[in-house]
């Protein structure tokens, strides 16, 4: 038997999945997470699993022969890097194949905010086919400014949806692209304060990290324009979301399309749930049925890639 694959799944279908697409000559054990994951660990070389999966320094010591930890998701903030630095265990995210997925998800936000899709879909269901009175204000996204908040795998896909909906494209990242390729990709380099306050929306789509974490606060809300839309689905503490809420309440934006939040689930009281100029959606942007099959593809392919003696592929920054 070859080298012993772990791969905790999230249901029996994914279960199925790995199975289908596991390469021949290793072993695949699907382990719970838990007690069950926990006895075969001993003689796991490879990992396959999302952040919920607690790795600690405990574990490494539990699996001596681990050689990769394979994420499913692009997400990595849960991980304690720090422990599998000390473990010399590299951690690779999914190699954006949620990446199209989260980008028409950001792209959607925008339509059903700025056409009040929540509130056509209110009145007609319950009977209100014009509404109570003269219509809200609505917008189409043609020919708006869309400004980009990290332009990597997610926000170049982001992008290319977006040209193809005739918006103007800029983006800030900490990552500059050569002149050619924000030509290539139709995309202008811009300074935060400039973004912020020359976009008619705006899509995050930067780890957390602590350079992020609340990277969009009260003095960068007051930026944008009243009349601009600010779209999340990175990671719910990029926004400092009290901030958000009263930029909101208070007619400063126009609306927020939100896929992530602060505390997940949001409690019954998070005041984003009473306001009626945002959309919200239960960090749902990256799983499809069609990105189940895109994930373990990576994954199957980095595991290969280390048994063959080469490095591994989307190995987090942090770890490079």
């Amino acid at each position: 038997m070859g080298s012993r694959i772990i791969v905790v799944p999230t249901s029996t279908e994914t279960g199925e999945i790995a199975r289908e697409m596991a390469p021949a000559n290793f072993e695949l054990v699907l382990a719970r997470n838990g007690s069950e994951l926990e006895s075969a660990l001993s003689t796991a070389e490879y990992m396959i699993c999302y952040p919920n999966v607690r790795m600690p320094e405990a574990f490494y010591r539990a699996a001596p022969r681990l050689k990769l930890v394979q994420l499913l998701s692009a997400g990595y903030d849960a991980v304690d890097l720090e422990a599998a630095r000390r473990a010399k265990v590299p951690v690779a995210n999914n190699g954006g194949a949620n990446a199209i997925s989260v980008a028409e998800h950001a792209i959607m936000l925008m339509l059903t905010v700025a056409r009040k899709v929540i509130w056509q879909h209110a009145n007609v269901s319950t009977g209100r086919w014009r509404g109570n009175g003269p219509a809200p204000r609505m917008y189409e996204l043609h020919g708006k400014t869309l400004g980009i908040i990290g332009l990597g795998t997610i926000g170049k896909k982001v992008a290319r949806l977006a040209r193809g909906f005739g918006m103007r494209v800029e983006y800030h990242d900490i990552v500059r692209l050569s002149e050619d390729a924000e030509d290539a990709l139709g995309v202008k380099f811009r300074l935060l304060r400039e973004l912020l306050q020359t976009s008619d929306v705006v899509s995050l789509n930067v780890p957390l990290n602590s350079t992020t974490r609340h990277m969009i606060g009260a003095l960068e809300l007051a930026l944008m324009k009243p009349t601009a839309i600010l779209i999340n689905t990175c990671r719910g503490p990029v926004i400092d979301e009290p901030a958000l809420v009263r930029a909101l309440a208070g007619g400063k934006l126009f609306g927020a399309g939100l896929d992530v939040f602060n505390e997940e689930p949001p409690p019954g009281d998070n005041p984003l749930l009473k306001l009626d100029n945002v959309v919200l959606t239960a960090h749902f942007a990256g799983p499809t049925w069609d990105n189940h099959v895109a994930r373990f593809r990576n994954a199957f392919d980095n595991v290969e890639r280390v048994a063959r003696g080469e490095p591994p592929l989307w190995v987090v920054p942090e770890l490079l």
